[in-house]
């Protein structure tokens, strides 16, 4: 079992229809957690019933509240989900709320050094307040995990650059890749290449990049490891990279090899993405019939 700590936003998807509990990092940390890991979260909500059912779902599915911060002056962060006729989302984020207002403290720190891991996006620096904790927290990391999960307009080359080179493990989707590469004036026009690329700029020997129903790319200490996809109707594309990132996490800190890390992964967001809602249950066994149903 491997202990993980994920910094960032939790929220209210707000879809037409219904609404569900999410944010990036939260998502990624209910998939580390229904994977047998011990997994904190570190953010905030309001003093609100929003907060309050937020933090007890959280509770309920086994992820560590104690170092989510409950902020009087902020509500609970809540995001407008819409979804077009092929199942992908778009999202209009509400400004400021409570995760935007993370603050440091030795409780916070403390639990990030004991952690093997350390899961962050670019959207929580979006405020001085958690942006200033981001970094704070990133200094005390063992192993700093970067999903970029870039929200127009909240992020800049700067902000990514910096955030990279912190970074031991950066996720990108297939668009992220080549707009970083851009940002990094980067000649190179294939995804290896541009992998590569941001890998030796950024020093940072993992990557991996997805590439919607195509499946997804990892390179691993110098070494590519493809899986190219499932075939699957999609439902809702929420929450589907958010799964693929903590299972491939789950896999790698438990050593399983590479290959069948990114097939597990690419596997558990398929099954996410042909799923209502970003946080689907997921039994291993349904996981392992879906790879191999003979």
């Amino acid at each position: 079992m491997s202990k993980i700590t994920c910094f960032g936003e939790v929220l209210w998807d707000v879809f037409p229809t219904h609404k569900k509990i999410g944010g990036a990092p939260l998502n990624v940390a209910l998939r580390l957690q229904s994977l047998n890991n011990d997994v904190i979260m570190i953010s905030s909500v309001g003093d609100d019933e929003r907060g309050r059912t937020l933090l007890n779902y959280i509770s309920k599915h086994g992820v560590n509240t104690d170092y989510v911060q409950i902020h009087d002056k902020f509500k609970t962060g809540k995001v407008k989900v819409m979804l077009n006729d092929k199942g992908s989302a778009s999202y209009d984020i509400n400004f400021p709320r409570a995760w935007d207002n993370i603050l440091v403290d030795d409780k916070s720190i403390d639990i990030v050094k004991k952690s093997d891991a350390f899961v962050f996006g670019s959207l929580v620096a979006r405020n001085d307040v958690s942006k200033r904790t981001l970094f704070e927290l990133l200094n005390h990391a063992n192993y700093k995990i970067f999903d970029l999960n870039l929200r127009s307009p909240y992020y800049n080359k700067e902000l990514l650059i910096q955030l990279m080179n912190k970074a031991d493990f950066i996720k990108f989707n297939d668009d992220e890749l080549y707009e970083v590469s851009g940002y990094l004036d980067s000649k190179y026009r294939s995804m290896e290449q541009n992998i590569h690329f941001i890998s030796q700029k950024t020093n940072t020997k993992h990557i991996c990049v997805t590439k919607g129903h195509h499946g997804a790319v990892l390179l691993y200490n110098d070494k590519f490891y493809y899986n190219s996809g499932y075939l699957i109707k999609v439902i809702d594309t929420v929450g589907a990279g958010d799964s693929f990132l903590g299972s491939l996490i789950s896999q790698l800190l438990h050593k399983v090899n590479p290959q069948e890390a990114v097939d597990f992964a690419c596997a558990v967001g398929a099954m996410v993405a042909q799923s209502a809602g970003a946080n689907p249950v997921l039994l291993r066994s349904d996981i392992d019939a879906f790879i191999n149903p003979y």
